[in-house]
């Protein structure tokens, strides 16, 4: 017989208490079950701590299934750690939910565990309530003191990076909001990366050692590298074409349908670089350290790379493009 109704306590038995009793990443010294969780940090880290919240309808559409929310709203917090070269060690979870639904919250919960078990980290608490659907999830990682990575160590002659590719995910988004099908291989992997990103943990962690500055990708590349120079006081001369850019950007067969302001190659690769939602990592290096980087980015398993050098003059300037001065434009939640 299916469960019509649960009060909140035994929904958090039911689903969540459950799930963080597999302890797939740091323990606790007490979790779920208390009016708040313990935990013990280690003799010389620091704790890294970072929240987000998603909203039905303005960071994932109303239809997305369960499994793709819950995977997201872990990833985008993991990758938020990352940034920090913060290693994931435990996360809260506050759940909105408009009514109790039992393969919703099964679909939700495989979701998370999915990634939990990619990347080990441990459910220590949260919170449930009735109202619109909203997820709210802090993460918190443990790093060395003194040497997590921040936005405002970018110095003049240090190299500009960015791991991965960009522009898939707003490729994804267009296909969701546009209804367009996605009948290529490309297209469905777009759409892939825009409901399940895979956060660089690995990556940010070896990061730690040798980069400068970093922040993960999640406005668009363009304003989350603005995000590092205003921090550093500094500006940046890039390369635009050198930037990896999604698959499905590059085949003006595949950008028609699209329907994006410019449908030009130029105006495909403006979209990759300010789309946003990517999770990648953006970040900066003295030019010494660029054979590390590249070691270190081999034996994460992610693709870096190089496309512009930090400048003492504000602003950013496209080499590929005669210099011309870009406006780091992005996502605005407000």
């Amino acid at each position: 017989m299916p469960v019509l109704y649960m009060n909140e306590f035994a929904l958090i038995a039911t689903y969540f208490k459950t799930l963080s009793e597999r302890v797939l990443g740091a323990r606790c010294d007490l979790g779920i079950g208390d009016d708040a969780a313990l935990v013990t940090v280690p003799l010389g880290k620091q704790l890294a701590i970072t929240a987000d919240t998603l909203v039905s309808g303005v960071h994932f559409p109303a239809d997305t299934v369960p499994f793709d929310i819950g995977y997201k709203a872990l990833a985008v917090n993991l990758s938020d750690l990352a940034a920090m070269g913060a290693r994931p060690a435990w996360f809260t979870l506050c759940l909105t939910l408009p009514q109790f639904s039992d393969p919703w919250l099964q679909g939700f919960c495989a979701g998370l565990e999915t990634l939990m078990r990619e990347i080990p980290v441990t459910l220590i608490g949260g919170d449930t309530t009735r109202g619109p659907l909203a997820i709210t999830i802090q993460a918190m990682g443990l790093v060395d003191s003194g040497c997590a990575l921040r936005r405002d160590g970018a110095k003049p002659g240090d190299d500009i990076f960015v791991s991965g590719c960009v522009g898939d995910a707003g490729v994804g988004l267009r296909l969701v909001t546009q209804n367009i099908a996605a009948d290529k291989s490309i297209l469905n992997t777009a759409q892939l990366r825009l409901n399940r990103p895979l956060p660089r943990n690995a990556l940010g962690a070896a990061l730690g050692a040798v980069a400068s500055s970093c922040i993960d990708v999640s406005d668009g590349l363009l304003a989350d590298l603005g995000h590092i120079l205003n921090a550093s006081g500094t500006g940046a001369d890039i390369d635009v074409s050198a930037v990896p850019i999604s698959p499905a950007l590059l085949d003006p067969a595949l950008v028609a349908p699209l329907n994006l302001v410019d449908g030009s190659p130029q105006g495909a690769r403006r979209f990759a670089l300010s789309a946003g939602d990517d999770y990648e990592l953006c970040f900066t290096a003295h030019p010494d350290k660029r054979v590390q980087i590249m070691a270190l980015a081999q034996q994460a398993g992610v693709s870096v790379t190089r496309f512009g050098t930090v400048t003492a003059q504000p602003g950013i300037f496209d080499l590929a493009n005669g210099g011309v001065m870009l406006t780091p434009a992005g996502y605005s939640h407000f």
